[in-house]
């Protein structure tokens, strides 16, 4: 199976492990609690629970928004005020005011409720299965087994269970967004030769640059009123940088994008994998600068140069080495909440036998049988390098000779017949160098699509407010 774009999944570490952890931790919500914070956080909106007096009825809770069919509670965003915090003291990064905070918090906890509902709506869901693969990796990266790694959230007062539901939900939306975003990015022939030829010419002076972002972001349609409003809100951010105030800090408190709460750092990316407006805004900048507003279709932006540096070039004998291809097929059946992965193994194993004895072909299996997107073209993959699937995958295929089939092989994907069709060693340079044109051109616009998906999104959500500060 094909690689996917996913996030890594190890967001908690960073917090929970920062001896060990890499930066890729840093990227997404935590579940420590800090008791402190839940204490800010009631004070700061309305108080959710009532002094226990005899005869007199107690609100347990209190709702502060009404999103679609769902709510938030206060002890909701109380709790994830706490978690969010921790995460960004962790990280050293200056608070802002904890009003500010909450409001940016209550709006991506808005989003976040608005996408799970979208995609529980289009049927899809995280299975167990999937669920404990993916937390067992989180714990082979942080070299720990599990048994270790639950002591270890334990030790940090994270129930197992809520981390277990967090992970779930990353999945979750992470494949909503592939599904909503990623497959929907085209990318044409002229737009790869145009970005070889510019890449051709701007070689020798090629860089790495490390940005930070806000981003004010303005509704679809909005009107002359919400795009003075937004943009108001842009020059006030600017005015607090301005005028002495933290980039990651007014980030927190005004930024709109997904790596607010991260004091908007983007990390370093070639310039090829950056928006060309940021690209161009940073320019002329020096480290430590900060551009003007920039305008977009997603709303404004203010962009920050936090480093640049020299990009790092291949060697030139590795993009002309000959290199390997397979031409492969395959029957996929995933585990489900229907389908164990017992029943997966057996019916491919039942499906390995009609192959053997020559009953049926390989081909019309696949079409009959398989459970991606490649089963209308009796399973084929087409042509792939080394790296393109999934190491199980992967291993398995270079095992077989053409024509051979696997026994069933498991993968994050589910289970797999796999057959080798054929094999060639040619000279790929040219066509490597199309891919990976290709992949930049669509790492930068899936950014750009994914902003632009998120913003149509939230327009049409209904959100009712239950705080008085909304």
């Amino acid at each position: 199976m094909r690689k996917t774009n996913q996030t890594q999944l190890t967001a908690l570490a960073f917090m929970l492990l920062s001896a060990t952890a890499g930066s890729a931790w840093a990227q997404a919500v935590s579940n420590q609690i800090t008791p402190p914070l839940v204490a800010q956080a009631a004070a700061a909106a309305p108080a959710a629970v009532a002094p226990a007096t005899k005869g007199t009825p107690q609100t347990v809770d209190a709702i502060v928004a009404v999103v679609n069919t769902d709510v938030i509670t206060q002890q909701e965003l109380a709790k994830r005020m706490s978690d969010v915090v921790q995460r960004m003291k962790a990280q050293n990064i200056e608070l802002p005011p904890v009003a500010e905070l909450q409001k940016q918090l209550l709006e991506r906890m808005i989003l976040e409720r608005a996408e799970v509902q979208l995609a529980k709506e289009n049927g899809m869901s995280v299975d167990d299965v999937m669920l404990d693969r993916a937390i067992g990796r989180i714990a082979e990266q942080n070299k720990l087994s599990m048994a270790d790694f639950q002591k270890q959230l334990a030790a940090d007062k994270i129930p197992y269970p809520a981390f277990r539901e967090e992970i779930r939900q990353e999945m979750l939306l992470q494949r909503l967004r592939e599904r909503e975003v990623d497959n929907k990015i085209q990318i044409s022939e002229s737009e790869v030769d145009n970005y070889i030829t510019a890449d051709a010419s701007n070689k020798q002076n090629a860089q790495e640059l490390d940005l930070a972002q806000i981003l004010v972001r303005v509704p679809e349609n909005a009107t002359a009123e919400q795009i003075a409003q937004r943009a108001k809100r842009a020059e006030e951010a600017m005015q607090q940088i301005k005028s002495g105030g933290n980039f990651a800090a007014v980030a927190a408190a005004f930024s709109d994008a997904s790596d607010a709460l991260t004091g908007g750092d983007m990390g370093w990316r070639t310039q090829d994998r950056l928006p060309s407006l940021y690209v161009e805004a940073v320019a002329n900048l020096a480290p430590g600068q900060v551009s003007a507003i920039l305008k977009s279709a997603n709303g404004f932006h203010i962009v920050k140069l936090v480093n640049k540096r020299a990009a790092a070039s291949a060697p030139t004998d590795t993009a002309a080495a000959p290199v390997q291809q397979t031409h492969v097929r395959h029957i996929l059946i995933k585990v489900t909440p229907t389908v164990t992965a017992a029943d997966a193994r057996r019916r491919l194993l039942d499906l390995k036998e009609r192959l053997d004895n020559n009953a049926a072909k390989f081909e019309d299996l696949a079409k009959q049988y398989s459970n991606d997107l490649s089963a209308s073209k009796g399973g084929d993959l087409g042509w792939v390098y080394p790296g393109d699937t999934v190491p199980e995958f992967e291993r398995a295929m270079d095992a077989l000779k053409p024509g051979q089939i696997s026994d069933p092989i498991e993968s994050p994907f589910g289970y797999h017949l796999i057959q080798v069709v054929e094999r060639k060693t040619n000279d790929v340079s040219k066509e490597r160098q199309r891919l990976a044109a290709r992949m930049a051109i669509r790492e930068r616009k899936t950014e750009e699509a994914t902003n632009d998906w998120l913003r149509q999104l939230r327009d049409r959500t209904y959100v009712e407010y239950r705080n008085d500060d909304h």
